[in-house]
């Protein structure tokens, strides 16, 4: 998908890459991505099915560098950032996620790359004080690379959205870690001048020809010939919704219908197959990634039908009351005039027609991912792999001042 030919292609190994938006972006500065791993199973579908197939599922702290290429010249990832989060309140140092760090500081200490690449959000600067972020850099600097941080807004790069990520570049050849120069103003009093500068790419410019466009979770042509794929989205845009009124743990479900399922001898693919879904039933028998999900009232009395489950969760799975959204951010209405809000991978923003939530497809755009990437799983699962992703256009920036560093110190 837009690798170029004319270019060498530097060797680049990818932990962590989801559905592959910083990925993409360097192959279309002209890198190659020889090795890409990542635990969260239908990203790594849609990466093979839209970038490569030389991507691993599976745990990375399960896999020995000695299995992934050797003579790499850079390692890029978005080490996972849940614990780091400023939206997580709860975040702690005690976050076994807030460490995966480590595994790509191993990657990079055994391949011992010209340069890396780590992304992560504006959380990170902040935890502990400043602290956490102080030993991270401390780590890398230890391998004997030149590390420098900085915040980037992605509206800055031309990308609709103005999401700010902390981007963590590192080289061991001597030279000033490259950072993009911003192309698009975004906050006109932050420059003294706007000169040279475009202006910001807006939400209505990016999306708004799909307003009117029907919703589906198949493919979709427009009259001009245009293939729009996983143009779905979720319709709660109110300040109430329906809720289990008792509290249940997936992990206890998901145990017990994997067992029920086995006595009747099913398989995920069969239930799938009986209720007219696609990719729903592996989230009831799958705990793992914390992607698992409790089947709603209709699909549980359905499943005890087929499974002849006994009636041990029935009522704490089953009963339903009326609870209101308690956050100000789900019931958010998109900006049309600017580059859009932060794209989170959990309730996207309300169209501004007020009826839906932005589909996966608008996410994807705004995020800059191409037209013809198609992404696998359910809608949730999907916006979960969007919200994830480093925005396309963004990584392509910073990966086109990496790659003439190197061209450059090639020649």
């Amino acid at each position: 998908m837009n690798k170029s030919k004319s270019k060498k292609k530097f060797r680049v190994i990818s932990l962590f890459s989801g559905a592959g938006g910083m990925d993409l972006g360097f192959i279309n500065a002209g890198f190659e991505i020889v090795w890409a791993n990542d635990f969260f199973k239908e990203a790594v579908e849609s990466y093979k099915k839209n970038v490569d197939d030389r991507i691993v599922y599976g745990d990375i702290t399960k896999i020995d560098s000695s299995e992934m290429p050797d003579d790499i010249d850079l390692v890029i990832g978005g080490f996972p950032c849940q614990g780091f989060s400023v939206a997580n309140t709860k975040r702690s140092m005690k976050d076994e996620r807030n460490f995966l760090y480590k595994e790509m500081l191993r990657v990079i200490d055994d391949k011992k790359p010209k340069f890396f690449v780590a992304e992560n959000v504006k959380g990170i600067l902040s935890m502990k004080k400043g602290k956490v972020f102080d030993m991270i850099k401390k780590d890398f600097k230890k391998l004997g690379y030149n590390v420098d941080a900085k915040l980037l807004n992605a509206a800055e790069y031309g990308v609709p959205q103005a999401r700010e990520r902390v981007i963590i570049i590192g080289n061991r050849i001597g030279v000033k870690n490259p950072y993009p120069t911003p192309t698009h103003w975004v906050d006109s009093k932050k420059y003294e001048s706007k000169e040279g500068l475009k202006d910001p790419v807006t939400v209505e410019e990016t999306i708004g020809f799909l307003s009117d466009v029907r919703l589906s979770d198949k493919p979709i042509t427009l009259d001009n010939g245009m293939i729009i794929y996983n143009h779905m989205a979720a319709t709660n845009v109110y300040d109430k919704f329906w809720g289990r009124k008792y509290k249940v743990k997936q992990e206890d479900i998901c145990d017990y219908l994997k067992m029920w399922r086995d006595k009747a001898g099913y398989t995920t693919k069969k239930v799938d197959e009986h209720f007219g879904y696609k990719y729903t039933a592996g989230h009831w028998f799958r705990k793992d990634n914390h992607s698992g999900s409790i089947p709603k009232p209709s699909d549980w009395w359905e499943l005890k039908k087929i499974l002849g489950f006994d009636n041990k969760y029935d009522k704490k799975v089953t009963t339903m009351v009326e609870k209101e959204i308690k956050f100000e951010q789900s019931l958010r209405i998109t900006n049309w005039d600017r580059p859009s809000d932060t794209i989170t991978a959990t309730s996207p923003e309300i169209h501004v027609n007020r009826e839906r939530r932005l589909s996966a497809r608008e996410c994807a755009m705004l995020q800059t991912f191409p037209m013809d990437y198609e992404f696998v799983g359910s809608l949730n699962v999907v916006y979960r792999q969007i919200g994830n992703a480093v925005p396309v256009k963004l990584a392509e920036q910073i990966a086109k001042g990496i790659y003439d560093v190197l061209k450059n110190e090639e020649n």
